[in-house]
């Protein structure tokens, strides 16, 4: 697989780290053109102390406007946050696609009780003549581990989708996450290009506005036009935000969901 259209940016954290950092990413907005696949893969490399080398990369025909990635930044002295990620890959080959995958994740440490977990995407493969339709879940959460589950749904082909995750102890007094979809603004069959909403930090009381990780875990687009989204939030304050999901231009945008992390 050889990448024709790579994008790629040097990042400096705002403080050196005693050792490189763990970095989970997702990618938090795309624009692609509808004439071939959707394929799309972020990466976090070269990771030091002082900074990494952020990626955004397609291939094959596909061409790619552009696209987003968002990231947080973990010491490895952290132990009691976990992350991964899965790809439909280690299950089975991207040219026999299938409409569900999922799969057992068991943490390195386990919790001892079942902790916070959160879900999001890292690299998409769809094909461009069916709507393009996945979404990233988990269920079974317990002190040991989760299942993690990849889907399409319809008629749309997904030739290979990779999922990244976070675990956290539920009892953090300073770390809220949850999930926002369109389909808490709009149902999905009346498609609109701009959604957003205000949401609280459901009882998390920061003591200062918190940073953000913002990060897509589904889409359900028409493939008759450009696949245009960016996720966002703004008016961030200590006791919420409001979480923006859009589309432009002459896109079909039916729904899409994302994963947030806030934390100081």
């Amino acid at each position: 697989m050889g990448f024709l259209a790579v994008t790629t940016k040097n990042i400096t954290f705002a403080k050196p780290f005693i050792a490189p950092p763990r970095l989970p990413h997702g990618l938090n907005s795309l624009d692609i053109d509808k004439n071939a696949n959707i394929r799309i893969v972020g990466n976090a490399e070269d990771i030091t102390k002082e900074g990494f080398k952020a990626s955004l990369n397609a291939w094959g025909d596909t061409k790619l406007y552009s696209a987003g990635d968002s990231w947080l930044e973990l010491a490895l002295g952290y132990l009691e946050y976990q992350t991964g990620e899965f790809s439909t890959q280690d299950d089975h080959p991207w040219d026999k696609p299938q409409l569900k995958t999922s799969r057992r994740i068991n943490f390195d440490r386990p919790y001892i009780t079942p902790p916070k977990v959160i879900v999001f995407l890292k690299q998409l493969d769809l094909d461009k003549n069916k709507n393009w339709r996945v979404i990233i879940n988990v269920s079974d959460i317990d002190r040991k581990g989760f299942t993690i589950h990849i889907d399409t749904w319809g008629d749309s082909i997904l030739y290979s989708a990779t999922a990244g995750w976070i675990a956290y102890p539920g009892d953090r007094p300073y770390v809220f996450s949850g999930t926002a979809k369109t389909q808490d603004v709009h149902p999905w069959n009346k498609p609109q290009l701009l959604n957003s909403k205000s949401i609280g930090f459901d009882g998390v009381q920061f003591w200062r506005n918190p940073s953000i990780f913002l990060a897509l875990y589904s889409l359900d687009f028409n493939h008759t036009a450009n696949l245009r989204i960016k996720a966002s939030a703004d008016n961030v304050t200590p006791n919420g935000l409001i979480w923006h999901l859009d589309s432009w231009g002459d896109s079909i945008f039916h729904s899409a969901g994302v994963s947030i992390l806030a934390v100081v």
